[in-house]
């Protein structure tokens, strides 16, 4: 690959997570549970076993047949002097690995790259079994496509909120701006309209463009599932995570070299948007 191909690349395509992708015969693409083990940094594969069984364990719950994303095969290791062996290991779907990053020790660096990555590539997904391809998606209709995301995943995020303690509508806009300081360097929900020039009446999430958008779909997933995961109860403990959580994604968007949050730009409200999709397709139904 050449160096500007490389440097076209989207940063998800340049991450770790992406050089240990495996490809079968028949082009179905897939990790290996060793290496990626050893990848989010268990060094003893017997330790990481646990992580794979929860992770099953939520492919079922979640009404997905665990046999069609973890297959059990023989992964080739080295044992030393260029030398190696087959042992028991099991071939990983994307989405496989996607619930496996959210069971893993979230203390060990790598496991917020490796759930920022395999959230994007499964959504990723997602689109292509509903005929859509993100990446050529036009920026209104991206924008449209996540603000609605955002929408349902925030009312989890409140579920969520509120089984931790977080009970009154003033406690909710404490949580929230927790949340905000952590993915805006500081900034509360107050600062981020002053930041971006909005009015007191303009919603900071109608007016994000798909960038940002997407750090916050990110930032309202992470905290509602961390909150379910571990059980944390407390309105400090779960203003805290809300806090962790939207500066682990800032770290991320840092480290990825992403424009910061509160440095992008404003954009046209959504209503707006909302409006001329619905009448684009008053006038396409209208036609023969």
């Amino acid at each position: 690959m050449s160096e500007t191909d490389e440097t076209a690349m989207q940063p998800y395509e340049r991450s770790v997570f992406n050089d240990i992708r495996c490809t079968a015969e028949d082009g179905t693409e897939f990790w290996t549970a060793r290496l990626l083990g050893k990848l989010l940094g268990y060094s003893e594969y017997r330790n990481f076993l646990p992580v794979i069984e929860k992770a099953r364990e939520a492919c079922r719950n979640s009404g997905h047949d665990p046999a069609d994303h973890f297959e059990d095969m023989l992964e080739m290791v080295p044992i030393g002097s260029g030398a190696t062996r087959r042992v028991p290991s099991v071939a990983l779907s994307r989405y496989a690995c996607y619930l496996i990053v959210q069971n893993a020790d979230p203390a060990k660096p790598i496991v917020a790259e490796g759930q920022t990555y395999f959230a994007i590539q499964t959504r990723r997904q997602e689109l292509a079994d509903e005929g859509r391809d993100f990446d050529k998606l036009e920026e209104d209709e991206k924008r449209l496509l996540l603000r609605e995301e955002l929408k349902k995943h925030n009312r989890q995020l409140v579920d969520a909120a509120k089984g931790a303690g977080v009970e009154t509508t003033i406690d909710y806009a404490i949580f929230q701006n927790h949340g905000y300081r952590g993915l805006y360097g500081g900034l509360d929900a107050k600062g981020i309209h002053h930041r971006k020039g909005l009015k007191k009446s303009q919603k900071i999430l109608d007016h994000m463009g798909s960038t940002e958008l997407a750090a916050n779909l990110f930032r309202a997933t992470q905290t509602e599932d961390k909150l379910r995961r571990e059980g944390i109860k407390g309105k400090h403990r779960a203003n805290r995570t809300h806090y962790e959580v939207g500066k682990r994604v800032r770290q991320t968007i840092e480290e990825i070299g992403g424009t910061m949050p509160e440095e992008l730009p404003s954009a046209e409200s959504i209503r707006k948007l909302e409006r001329r999709k619905k009448k684009e397709l008053g006038a396409g139904e209208g036609e023969d």
